[in-house]
């Protein structure tokens, strides 16, 4: 569908849901930002005074990880900037750094708006965002002057160039932007964004975790109108009546908004889950300390031949950042289904069919359950599925017994619950047609030296099921020891995967042969990681090429 601008209750809005009209022009020399933008320039001369000059940085890179104290400040997008830092209380802050706007200037952008709308035609249609950003621009300049030409002009009077960029910042933040948390759906290093009520906003850091931010709602009214505008964009209305809505914004952010005090007792609330354009490699999560590099090649191997997994675990504790930093793994002339009910997984194959479930109306529905029928049809050779939660799991174990390789997330602490929600309500797997799972991964969120960290605390093996005890046979391969912070290989040299199910595939009569293909694999990651082959899709293209051309294809020697 074409974007189109149309008057309704005097204003203008983009009718097409992922039109992204605010760029992000950076500016990346400090002394240049400082020059350009007084409210920085302002601020960083306070800031310094109290806590010292913050150190500018274009980009992060996540071995700041590390460090214990901080104080950097890095721009998000002209004229928004971040600086985050650590107290000597130990308490960790983020400061949005931003334009504001006095009175009259509140006024001015009023006017403006009101003065824009006479001029928006409604059956326009765009190509892209940028020619919508154009034509607003266009549309600013018609209703502003920089001279008092005439006594009584109806055009609005701009002083100088800082307000006319400010004024047009704030006219496309708050058309066609976030409003009151642009600056943190720009910000690329933010993973969760918590508002819990009135009262301070909080964030996920992706290196430096949870913090404390300089932004809140003040009222309640401010807090519900916020939520009513921006759960009308994505089509899902919150109300009274409709208190708990999920939705997907326009960037491909996950939101869940939760409306009024009937339900909460703090009043209104939401968290907006961050879209990652580019996922985390497989190289990044072994960095960090998530997965180990033995474990990332023993699975590496089990997904090439095509055995079915679960990463499982609680909330936020990285399972979909870890199936799709896995999906590297999977074959690259591979036919890859995705069926998810929110769009996160980001595949880089060729050959991808991505499947998200609909809920418009009963009749209209499509949910995860008809999407993995559908799926099945298309023969392909590997199915993701964001998370199992009802009866799609039964589908998903019909195309595990029909040789259709399953990787999926599932919500379980422990292997015992694991197999126990599998075979209960409302999924009711039959306990005998469990060890069509192959392998089932643990993750969970645990604090390491006062931070939280994501970890791999278990891999294991589900062999069979044993009828006279009415069991499932399962066998520990990879455990993780938080004392020492480290992965061990406990199933080395009796893998039954490797041994009874890797090796035949891959024609081996000798099974310790398997494992020197693992510790090979293994050496493979750890040569990029110590090269800092970090870049998502940068792993992609080494693992593709070592694929079709072999070890000589590898850009290191090993």
């Amino acid at each position: 569908m074409p974007e189109q601008i149309q008057e309704t209750k005097q204003e203008y809005v983009i009718k097409k849901e992922n039109t992204k009209v605010i760029t992000n022009d950076i500016t990346t020399s400090f002394d240049e930002a400082l020059n350009k933008y007084e409210h920085l320039r302002n601020y960083v001369n306070e800031i310094s005074l109290k806590i010292g000059p913050p150190e500018w940085m274009t980009s992060l890179d996540f071995s700041l990880k590390s460090r214990t104290e901080f104080n950097i400040l890095y721009p998000v997008g002209d004229p928004i900037f971040v600086h985050i830092y650590k107290l000597p209380s130990g308490e960790a802050l983020y400061n949005v750094i931003e334009p504001e706007l006095n009175d009259n200037e509140k006024k001015k952008l009023d006017q403006i708006q009101t003065k824009i709308v006479k001029y928006a035609i409604e059956d326009i249609n765009f190509n892209n965002a940028e020619e919508v950003r154009r034509y607003i621009v266009d549309l600013f300049n018609k209703v502003i002057d920089f001279q008092r030409r005439k006594l009584f002009s109806d055009k609005v009077y701009i002083k100088n160039q800082e307000e006319y960029d400010k004024l047009l910042y704030f006219l496309i933040r708050e058309r066609f932007g976030y409003g009151f948390l642009e600056p943190f759906l720009r910000d690329p290093y933010l993973e969760d964004i918590h508002i819990l009520g009135l009262g301070p906003i909080y964030t996920v850091h992706k290196i430096f975790g949870m913090l404390k931010t300089n932004r809140e709602f003040k009222n309640e009214e401010d807090l519900n109108k916020y939520i009513i505008k921006y759960s009308q964009i994505v089509d899902r209305p919150a109300s009274e009546t409709r208190p708990l809505v999920d939705a997907i914004l326009p960037d491909g952010s996950r939101v869940n908004f939760v409306y009024g005090k009937d339900i909460s007792l703090h009043g209104s609330s939401f968290t907006i889950r961050k879209f990652s354009a580019k996922p985390l490699s497989v190289t990044q999560l072994i960095s960090f300390g998530t997965i180990s590099p033995e474990e990332a090649a023993y699975l590496w191997l089990a997904i090439e031949n095509g055995m079915n997994i679960v990463i499982s675990g609680e909330t936020a504790s990285g399972k979909t950042t870890l199936l799709n930093a896995l999906t590297t793994f999977i074959k690259p002339d591979a036919k890859v289904y995705s069926v998810e009910d929110t769009p996160e997984l980001n595949i880089p194959h060729n050959i991808w069919q991505r499947l998200i479930t609909r809920e418009v109306g009963k009749a209209a529905d499509v949910s995860m359950y008809d999407l993995l029928r559908a799926a099945l049809r298309s023969r392909p050779n590997y199915i993701l599925i964001g998370e199992i939660r009802g009866k799609e799991g039964s589908v998903a174990f019909q195309a595990m017994q029909t040789g259709h390789p399953v990787m999926t997330t599932f919500h379980s602490g422990n292997i015992t619950s694991l197999i126990e929600r599998l075979t209960g309500e409302p999924i009711n797997i039959p306990i005998a047609f469990i060890d069509n799972l192959n392998i089932a991964v643990f993750t969970t969120s645990v604090a390491i030296k006062g931070k939280y960290e994501r970890r791999i605390t278990n891999i294991y093996e589900i062999e069979k099921y044993i009828a006279e005890l009415k069991k499932v046979a399962v066998r520990d391969v990879f455990t993780w020891n938080s004392v020492q912070d480290k992965h061990m290989f406990v199933g080395k040299y009796n893998s039954y995967m490797l041994e009874r199910k890797i090796a035949p595939l891959m024609k081996i009569d000798d099974k310790r042969k398997v494992y020197q293909i693992l510790d090979y694999r293994a050496k493979i990651l750890k040569k990029m990681v110590e090269n800092e082959i970090f870049d998502f899709f940068e792993v992609w293209e080494i693992l593709k090429n070592f694929y079709i051309n072999g070890p000589s294809a590898l850009p290191f020697s090993v």
